[in-house]
């Protein structure tokens, strides 16, 4: 996989070089008296990749949706890129791409029609889609792909054609819900790499439940147990990420 690179991914953001890029103050997801996620509060700086680090059922997943606009919080604000996601949806969400676990395609389409699609989807001007869809192809390494139906691709080029329709807007928040679920140890190494290639020129919010990719891949962790966050750590700061876990729980 190619080292993303170029004025595609050298996105200038419209907010403080200062301001966290994501705020969430006390948010809270509750359905009748079960509690998904509790008083959840976290902040994400420019250029950071954060983990959020936590077993099924730990709020994770829940807390990636209310950010991009599939649920709403019960309590709580959330900010992306100096915009309120329930004030103001629309633009909070064209500052995200979003890679959830499972990426629903259109499987009449191929790889350049869905891109294409995609991309006018998000609000690409339909001049520039050609050059957009060509740059993410670029740095996804699909070129061999591109005029291939959806149904016959592999799992690992899947997940590429995933991470292409999310940049393809070229968003200032990348977030990836277990971007390595399912794939082989190659195409981990290769998905991995590419993370750390956009680190500094996006924002990036992963979750993950493996320890060892977390430690491989993220500048900051955040444990999330049972919806509530137990901690938040430095990577490059804590040493034994596995005992620092186990010691939260």
């Amino acid at each position: 996989m190619a080292r993303a690179t170029g004025p595609f991914f050298s996105h200038l953001a419209n907010v403080s070089e200062a301001e966290p890029v994501i705020v969430a103050a006390g948010v809270s997801k509750r359905y009748g008296r079960t509690a998904a996620l509790e008083s959840f509060s976290l902040e994400v700086s420019r250029g950071e990749v954060l983990c959020l680090l936590g077993p099924n059922g730990s709020g994770k997943t829940t807390f990636l949706r209310m950010l991009t606009g599939f649920l709403l919080p019960s309590a709580g604000s959330l900010r992306v890129a100096g915009h309120d996601v329930v004030d103001e949806p629309m633009a909070a969400r064209r500052r995200i791409g979003y890679v959830p676990e499972s990426v629903p395609m259109y499987r009449h389409m191929k790889v350049r029609e869905f891109l294409a699609f995609m991309a006018r989807l998000r609000g690409v001007p339909p001049s520039a889609v050609g050059a957009a869809i060509d740059r993410v192809v670029h740095a996804l390494s699909l070129e061999d792909r591109l005029n291939a139906p959806i149904p016959t691709l592999s799992r690992g080029y899947r997940q590429r054609v995933a991470l292409a329709q999310a940049l393809v807007h070229d968003p200032e928040v990348l977030v990836l819900d277990e971007p390595t679920n399912g794939l082989d140890p190659r195409q981990i190494i290769e998905t991995r790499n590419l993370i750390r290639s956009l680190a500094g020129r996006k924002t990036i919010l992963m979750t993950s439940h493996i320890l060892a990719e977390v430690q491989k891949t993220a500048d900051r962790v955040a444990v999330l147990l049972r919806g509530r966050l137990k901690g938040v750590r430095s990577v490059s700061s804590t040493p034994d990420l596995e005992e620092w876990f186990l010691s939260l729980a």
